[in-house]
């Protein structure tokens, strides 16, 4: 195959340090800075940009090594899917695309919202959304319809895990966003989505934190957060970005 050689034309700063934290799709209000690379015209190439609402996202998935013909999806069964029926990142040339709110753009830089890339992703392209060309609303997804079909689950919260989440959120650290979008579309075990049975309950793994909840038809109730690390761990690993949080909730959760 003939090689084709791309350059980014900036990188964007993001929340998002890892896979797990990222969302799935644009959602969520989480914003991201772009900055374009200098001496390149590309103030010029800006103009006329300010005042669109949305903007597609061109980019390289840089943190994947290879590409798989048949991906395991973070929706539905566990079953895997042709890649080029997904979004997935293992794609043979990995480029991704992403629709995001533009908020402003001030000479190389670019605010923008409801962004689901890492931090550092190469950008490669930006082009306008023209919702009277791209937007068909009626068209059908084919697997994703389906399972989009199969309705959402209603999530109920037992009282000490609601106390948790309030307590670390004075840490700065809210899981309960992740939570509402993963368990209230597809509960089942994932590797993806980070949710494995254990016992009679399942727990579904964000960064170093496990909720544990149970699933009834389709009302899924979680009933404690637990902290992924033991309390001697906690102490000696200093450098875990919410070290902080995690001693107080062992401290005050056990």
């Amino acid at each position: 195959m003939e090689a084709l050689t791309l350059t980014p034309i900036g990188y964007i700063s993001t929340p998002f340090k890892s896979k797990a934290e990222a969302p799935h799709q644009p959602e969520g209000g989480a914003e991201g800075t772009i900055t374009l690379l200098e001496g390149q015209n590309f103030e010029q190439a800006l103009e006329d940009l300010a005042g669109m609402e949305k903007i597609w996202l061109l980019y390289w998935f840089d943190r994947n090594p290879n590409w798989k013909p048949k991906v395991l999806v973070p929706r539905g069964p566990r079953q895997k899917r042709g890649v080029f029926s997904t979004r997935s990142p293992h794609r043979p040339n990995p480029i991704g695309l992403s629709l995001v709110d533009l908020i402003e753009v001030r000479r190389l830089t670019l605010r923008v919202r409801n962004v689901d890339l890492l931090d550092g992703t190469p950008i490669l392209d930006i082009k306008p959304y023209l919702p009277n060309v791209e937007s068909h609303p009626d068209a059908y997804s084919g697997w994703i319809e389906e399972v989009t079909k199969q309705g959402e689950y209603t999530l109920n919260y037992l009282p000490i895990a609601l106390s948790q989440l309030e307590f670390l959120k004075a840490y700065n650290v809210d899981l309960t966003d992740r939570i509402d979008r993963v368990l209230s579309r597809d509960p089942s075990p994932h590797s993806y989505k980070r949710i494995e049975r254990q016992d009679d309950a399942y727990v579904q793994a964000i960064r170093g934190w496990r909720i544990v909840f149970l699933v009834a038809d389709t009302t899924v109730t979680i009933e404690e957060i637990r902290s992924g690390y033991a309390k001697d761990k906690i102490i000696g690993e200093i450098d875990l970005s919410d070290a902080e949080a995690q001693a107080a909730f062992l401290l005050a959760f056990g």
